[in-house]
């Protein structure tokens, strides 16, 4: 699940994600690679570095005092759309330290899923992501692996790179790749499933998680987006998984509601309204 950030904060994303989608209208996959790129690289900095994002979050310090302190340590580093909108991240307000730190990586995220919007692959990147992080799901020992900041990142990044070769895109790679190096003390599950939300949203649609016992025809996946575009009232996106063990029927989940019609789901209510 997202993090949750409080009113100042919400604000201040939400400006920055605005002054980002403008940016990504106009410029070119590369600027926009690179852009994600250096901004994950400062929020690794912020994340290893406390006393510098409570310096750089902290409201009572002059807007030029915190923008400049960036300058000095980035400003040579990254290129100049990277470090404007480092600027405008430093000069807002955060209600704490840890919420500059997520917008960081938020708009980074941002960034390389809209080189994937440049391409026409978000359906693909969101689907890959999807089935990623059903299989971290599957094998919880791959996840804690992954996940273990104990063990060298790149020794974590080589074994994720060995999993997804030539398995996914380039932007799922390093979404990946940055995800590891980052954990933030988050499963990579559950990244997986925020981030295919993310490419879900820049499409301006909701997720609907499926479970099915058999694959469903085209026709029958056209007719349940029917279904629940007009049960939701917005545009909806599959994700759909295979499980043979709910025996018949779906289980549809969208944000924290089900809706369980599988057989199993039936089978187990009648057992339990049989007398004792």
């Amino acid at each position: 699940m997202a993090e949750v950030l409080q009113a100042a904060s919400r604000e201040s994303l939400a400006t920055a994600t605005d002054r980002l989608n403008a940016y990504a209208d106009s410029a070119g996959a590369a600027d926009l690679q690179r852009l994600g790129d250096e901004l994950f690289a400062i929020t690794r900095l912020l994340d290893e570095q406390r006393s510098l994002r409570r310096l750089l979050a902290d409201p009572s310090s002059p807007e030029a005092s915190r923008t400049g302190l960036l300058e000095r340590l980035v400003g040579q580093q990254v290129a100049e759309p990277t470090l404007d909108f480092a600027r405008g991240l430093a000069a807002s307000r955060w209600s704490r330290p840890g919420d500059l730190v997520s917008a960081f990586e938020a708009l980074a995220r941002q960034a390389l899923l809209a080189v994937a919007e440049k391409d026409g692959s978000l359906d693909d990147v969101e689907d890959q992501l999807f089935r990623f992080g059903r299989v971290l799901d599957r094998e919880p020992e791959l996840a804690a692996l992954l996940a273990d900041t104990t063990r060298p990142a790149d020794g974590r990044i080589a074994l994720l790179d060995r999993l997804i070769e030539g398995k996914v895109s380039p932007v799922v790679a390093g979404l990946l790749r940055h995800s590891v190096r980052l954990p933030r003390d988050r499963h990579l599950d559950v990244v997986c499933e925020e981030l295919a939300e993310l490419a879900a949203a820049r499409r301006d649609r909701s997720i609907a998680r499926v479970t099915t016992p058999v694959a469903l025809s085209p026709e029958q996946e056209q007719k349940l987006v029917d279904s629940l575009n007009r049960l939701y009232g917005r545009p909806m996106s599959l994700q759909i998984e295979l499980d043979p063990s709910i025996l018949g029927g779906l289980v549809v989940q969208v944000g924290g509601e089900v809706i369980d019609g599988s057989v199993a789901s039936k089978l187990a209510a009648a057992r339990r309204s049989l007398p004792r």
